[in-house]
């Protein structure tokens, strides 16, 4: 529980400032890594893969929307799947929240290092890859350290920054193939299924980060109005950046499967190497963007376990002057710098993807339960035939995540660590709520 006399945290966040956080969440290394891949396996019928994910994503962002509405505290999915199923439940799923968060971010920090290596080619080197890691995530921590308004506004600024590449990009590109008198190629869904079902679940990955937005929901002026606002925005202008990007991309480069910078090769394609340069500097605005994102929501997990007292208190303080959970932000970021340290871009995502998929079914699966629970608050959107799409996307989480690749070594032992330390921590929270009852109980005899 949060220690006495504490300061609290205040609401700082807007409508259009959770809609900002919720795209800056979302769009990330995704867009930039996998258009390649996703040529690879579908040639010219790829755009249709992210309408289709779109779809199944908004199965599930409809679940996480009318789930939100019901709260204003912090925790985000922690604090939903707590109280629909109870404490050891919320701790798992705070574990598997954590995990993939912590991947994701690191992932785009590793993709920042790579792009960096455009003007820099020493950066991915050992000692220049850890000098630029902790530049990079050692200003992020300051900013958001002292501050959420701060932490907010550079959300915002590099949100915009981050449209502005991509919305430059696929206008240049339009103008191009126009001025070239080529048409936007596109072919129709075909080929096996297992080549759809898979890229689909890569782009699970590109779709997801939205939860993180939910976390500060303590730090929202009105997040149980605001947050379906902010998720459906989000959704809709997600959805037509990475389509139209896709398409422009198998447009110009036939041959996109074949480069792992499909953005930065187009762009070169276009305007040599200036074009290049320019759109490589935007990936950089965008991982910085969304890992600044990060650091912004997801600290917040770890306050609420604290407020609820499944952490000890320490990781609920509140810094006095300037009124964000600093404690919670420095354990946060220290280790997000471990896991960019220690792992590649392709292997933070695997373990993301992976613990992605649990949390999320158990928000869809928090929806019916919460409707029946009593002393729940009342959602404030309703979303229709809410039953049968819960279950629909729970069934449709449940399919990826059994089609999903054998993991290496690596990335088991990683998972088996984190469900080792579900299961110490449920333990340590039982203990605690014994040792609180029996004081309880003392003091009445």
């Amino acid at each position: 529980m949060p220690e006495p006399g504490q300061p609290t945290l205040v609401r700082a966040i807007g409508r259009w400032s959770l809609a900002a956080l919720t795209i800056n969440c979302i769009i990330g290394s995704g867009i930039f890594g996998l258009p390649s891949q996703i040529s690879a396996a579908l040639g010219r019928a790829g755009p249709f893969a992210w309408i289709f994910a779109a779809i199944a994503t908004a199965l599930v962002m409809a679940c996480f929307a009318e789930v939100s509405s019901r709260f204003d505290h912090t925790g985000g999915v922690y604090l939903y799947s707590r109280t629909a199923f109870g404490r050891p439940t919320g701790i798992a799923i705070a574990w598997l929240g954590w995990i993939a968060r912590l991947t994701a971010a690191a992932a785009n920090a590793n993709l920042f290092v790579i792009y960096l290596a455009q003007f820099w080619p020493s950066a991915q080197e050992k000692l220049p890859r850890m000098i630029v890691l902790t530049a990079v995530l050692s200003v992020l921590t300051i900013v958001n350290y002292v501050g959420v308004r701060r932490g907010t506004l550079q959300s915002n600024l590099f949100t915009a920054a981050k449209l502005i590449t991509l919305g430059g990009f696929i206008v240049a590109a339009l103008v191009f193939v126009g001025l070239k008198h080529q048409s936007l190629a596109i072919s129709l869904p075909s080929g096996p299924f297992k080549s759809w079902r898979d890229t689909i679940l890569l782009l699970v990955f590109a779709y997801g980060g939205y939860e993180t937005a939910l976390m500060p929901g303590g730090e929202a002026r009105n997040p149980r109005r605001d947050y379906p606002f902010a998720l459906f925005v989000a959704l809709i202008v997600c959805t037509i950046v990475y389509t139209m990007t896709q398409w422009v991309i198998v447009s110009l480069l036939p041959q996109s499967s074949m480069t792992d910078r499909p953005l930065a090769t187009a762009a070169q394609f276009m305007f040599g190497a200036a074009g290049a340069a320019i759109l490589s500097v935007g990936v950089l605005v965008s991982c910085y963007g969304y890992l600044s994102a990060n650091v912004l929501g997801f600290p917040r997990i770890l306050f609420a376990l604290a407020e609820h007292g499944d952490l000890p208190p320490v990781m609920a303080r509140v810094h006095p002057r300037f009124r964000t959970p600093h404690v919670a932000i420095l354990v946060f970021a220290g280790l997000l710098y471990a896991f960019s340290l220690a792992g590649s871009f392709q292997w933070n995502l695997v373990i993301s993807a992976v613990s992605r998929l649990f949390y999320y079914s158990s928000v869809c699966a928090a929806l019916p339960v919460l409707r029946r629970k009593s002393g729940t608050p009342d959602a404030q959107f309703h979303l229709p035939m809410g039953n049968l799409i819960a279950a629909l996307a729970v069934a449709t989480s449940l399919s990826l995540l059994l089609s999903f690749p054998r993991l290496d070594l690596r990335s088991g032992i990683v998972l088996a660590v984190v469900a080792l330390g579900v299961l110490v921590h449920s333990l340590w929270a039982s203990r605690q709520t014994r040792t609180a009852g029996a004081a309880r109980t003392a003091g009445y005899e």
